[in-house]
């Protein structure tokens, strides 16, 4: 009898947890995504330096997107450090010593190949959603709140996002160069993303 109860006690809340399972949608980030890096200027000659774009050529995620809860949904992104590149200046001797630079002694490719992003909460804001996610860079983790823009169509999800972190938070010394070090890159980064992922067709259950 007692079991019995128990039975009928859990039923409705396994039923609302499958029911949420099926609701459940999941894309992939697409290779047509944009992830960069944008690097401001810093020191006493920075006017005579340069802003710099750092974009991702190899990445991965999903989305699992819950249309009816939002707050249940859930992003993941990891992007491979070797595959960062300088875009801006130019290429240049400058910008190939940044690009060294942020390989080997910033990001230290071959020990902390990826950075990866993972929520924590999502929460309706506005149009979108605000994400925290705990962002992991050199080895460090770090919680990040991001606000995301949402469309999502049919067989498409497209999210833009912006956010800022200050490279000394993870344990990085900003890239200095020129003379004496005195043109340097600023501590703060912006991260900006467009990102498009598809549905999986069939793989609703994430």
């Amino acid at each position: 009898m007692r079991l019995a109860l128990v039975a009928v006690c859990l039923t409705p809340a396994v039923a609302s947890a499958q029911s949420a399972a099926r609701d459940s949608v999941v894309y992939l980030i697409s290779p047509a995504s944009r992830l960069e890096v944008r690097t401001g200027r810093a020191g006493l000659l920075s006017f005579a330096g340069h802003e710099h774009v750092i974009r991702a050529r190899a990445f991965s995620g999903r989305v699992v997107y819950h249309p009816d809860a939002p707050a249940a949904s859930r992003v993941e992104v990891t992007v491979l450090t070797g595959s960062l590149e300088v875009l801006t200046p130019p290429d240049t001797v400058e910008i190939r010593k940044v690009t060294a630079a942020m390989r080997t002694e910033v990001l230290d490719v071959a020990r902390y190949p990826e950075i990866r992003f993972v929520s924590r909460t999502v929460a309706p804001s506005g149009a979108g959603l605000r994400v925290v996610g705990a962002l992991t860079l050199v080895g460090r983790i770090r919680d990040v709140s991001v606000d995301v823009g949402l469309a999502v169509r049919a067989d498409t999800l497209r999210a833009t996002a912006t956010f800022a972190v200050k490279q000394s938070d993870f344990g990085i010394t900003p890239y200095r160069g020129g003379p004496a070090g005195t043109v340097r890159v600023a501590d703060t980064v912006r991260f900006q993303i467009l990102a498009v992922a598809v549905r999986q067709t069939g793989r609703s259950n994430p």
